[in-house]
This record gives structure tokens, C-alpha cells and sequence, in this order.
């Protein structure tokens, strides 16, 4: 855990968030700031900065984060329709918490390309 980490902070439950999804490894909560109708965060409890520090051994916890985002959609009644996943990578890419987390946007057309 990252002290300064508002993200870790969920994580460990010393913020409160309306937990969206938990498997004990990976949670999912609504962005405070969307940018669509639906817009859910999906974290790893374990901080990994960014993409760039991802290891070999966290292709497991790469793999639980889309599938938490697929079962999400689901849940959501927008796996039919449509939805987006994201993962920011660096200040140039948008990424603000330096802790990974996807985005899952839905619930309003996108357009391409993004940004």
C-alpha cells in the first residue's frame, strides 16, 4: 500500500465508496467525475503504479480486472448494447491516481477515435 494512494486508501477501506464489485482482489466502485451515464473504476487491491510496472506475475490480476469489468457489464444490462473499457498510462495519456484501475464507460454512443 501506497500511503499517499487514494485508491489503496479504498482499497483498504479507510475510504468509503460504494462498492460496485469485490472479490477479495479486485474492487469496483462509480467515478466521481464521469464521463459517461455509467462510469465504474476497477482496481487491484495490490498498488501497481502503472501499466509500465506490471510484472509477469500479474497477468492473473489483469485477466480478474477485465473479467470484473465483463461481469459488470453484465450486471449492468450493457453487455449487449455496448460499453468501453480503459487503462491510462502515464500523465499523457490522462492517468491522474497512479495505481491501475480500467475504466468501464456505457450507457451513451462513442465515438472513434477516443480523445
Amino acid at each position: 500500500m501506497m500511503i499517499d494512494c487514494a485508491f489503496c486508501k479504498i482499497a483498504a477501506e479507510e475510504l468509503s465508496v460504494k462498492k460496485l464489485y469485490d472479490n477479495g482482489t479486485i474492487l469496483a466502485f462509480q467515478d466521481i467525475n464521469p464521463k459517461a451515464p455509467i462510469h465504474i473504476l476497477i482496481i487491484p487491491r495490490k498498488h501497481i503504479a502503472t501499466l509500465n510496472d506490471l510484472a509477469s506475475e500479474d497477468a492473473g490480476l489483469i485477466g480478474q480486472i477485465y473479467l470484473a469489468g465483463k461481469q459488470l457489464a453484465s450486471d449492468l444490462g450493457v453487455a449487449n448494447s455496448g460499453y468501453r473499457t480503459v487503462i491510462n498510462c502515464n500523465r499523457d495519456a490522462n492517468q491522474v491516481i497512479f495505481h491501475i484501475h480500467m475504466h468501464l464507460l456505457a450507457g451513451r454512443k462513442f465515438s472513434w477515435p477516443p480523445g
